[in-house]
């Protein structure tokens, strides 16, 4: 289907939640280090991969952050055989009864989310969605197995497996933000056989679902002259409005708004078109909700873009993401960074 297709789907099935990204973070760095000349990690957890560049030092620098953590769910009691969780990172749920996960106790247990029966709930909540206060756990195992295998504040991850829908589409959890992932992965290894003027740091960041500090701080220690962010953004969907949404397949979201600067905006249009690359423009807000605010507002500031690749119902087990979309991101970015030269800042004005 796609030759990025088994490492995206090796990305979604390993653990990761916000906070918690070392899972996750040593498969990257598995995958990054023979295509970087250098790969470290912060002290918040987020993965730095540069690829020097060829100018006199001090050189500039480009950052593109894709945040690897991942929503999900954390025990707060044990109670009998059965788990009660709260989220991580945000989640419907709506859509959890039935779901499979993976329990990470003193070892990792299969469970499933169950609710209990209509007579036994609220009576505000016999009729309609049921609150995550009142949805459980189910391990299967005894009390006294549970008891000594599980502790408040254990980690609670999806477990589904990706599903391949199209020759084009993937289906699975955690799309949002591995997609990303995937694309910066792209980016470099398109990027092997090419000289940089600038160097350029490929930043896994921790913490976008709760905190944004992983995105905040690698600025903040890196200090790049420009920074671009790469997340997902709405797909279009059942019931979607079609002016907030996007279709997959479509090709890459230029975002613009107040966390985005306009000369690096105007940038990326003109380079989309230069690689016939289709794009469209999302308006973004007063906030992007995004690494790109993070990083913008990093030290004394600095010039952020943001990149969006659709995807559809957001913060669920089954995101569903386009590869193609996936793919032209990483060109786009791979492009970017080949088209910097010693004079792009001088010509970089607010406008």
């Amino acid at each position: 289907m796609n030759e990025i297709l088994p490492f995206l789907k090796k990305l979604i099935s390993s653990s990761g939640l916000s906070g918690n990204e070392a899972p996750v973070r040593e498969m990257i760095s598995e995958h990054w280090q023979p295509i970087a000349d250098e790969v470290s990690v912060s002290r918040l957890g987020s993965l730095h991969a540069l690829k020097r560049g060829t100018l006199p030092e001090p050189r500039p620098s480009l950052l593109i952050a894709a945040h690897m953590d991942a929503i999900g769910m954390m025990v707060t009691s044990v109670v009998g055989e059965f788990l009660h969780i709260a989220e991580v990172g945000g989640i419907d749920a709506r859509v959890l009864p039935g779901q499979l996960v993976i329990v990470h106790g003193r070892k990792e247990l299969p469970g499933v989310i169950a609710q209990p029966p209509a007579h036994l709930l609220p009576p505000e909540e016999r009729n309609g969605p049921v609150a995550l206060s009142n949805l459980l756990v189910d391990t299967g195992l005894t009390a006294p197995e549970v008891a000594r295998l599980v502790r408040a504040g254990d980690l609670v991850s999806f477990a589904q497996s990706p599903i391949e829908l199209s020759k084009d589409t993937l289906a699975g959890h955690t799309l949002d933000n591995r997609a990303s992932v995937a694309a910066l992965t792209t980016c470099l290894q398109l990027l092997q056989k090419r000289l940089l003027d600038w160097d350029l740091w490929a930043v896994a960041s921790s913490q976008e679902e709760e905190t944004l500090g992983g995105a905040a701080t690698s600025a903040f220690q890196l200090r790049p002259s420009l920074a671009v962010a790469v997340d997902v953004t709405f797909g279009s969907g059942p019931g979607t409005p079609s002016h907030r949404a996007y279709e997959l397949g479509n090709g890459v979201i230029l975002c613009m708004g107040p966390n985005i600067h306009p000369a690096l905006h105007k940038t990326f249009k003109e380079l989309a078109d230069r690689l016939e690359i289709p794009y469209k423009v999302e308006v973004t807000g007063p906030h992007s909700g995004t690494d790109a605010y993070a990083m913008q507002v990093a030290a004394d500031g600095i010039p952020t873009m943001l990149i969006g690749i659709p995807l559809r119902y957001m913060h669920t087990p089954v995101e569903v993401v386009s590869l193609k979309d996936i793919t032209r991101t990483g060109r786009l970015l791979a492009e970017f960074a080949a088209s910097l030269d010693a004079e792009f800042m001088n010509k970089l004005a607010w406008e």
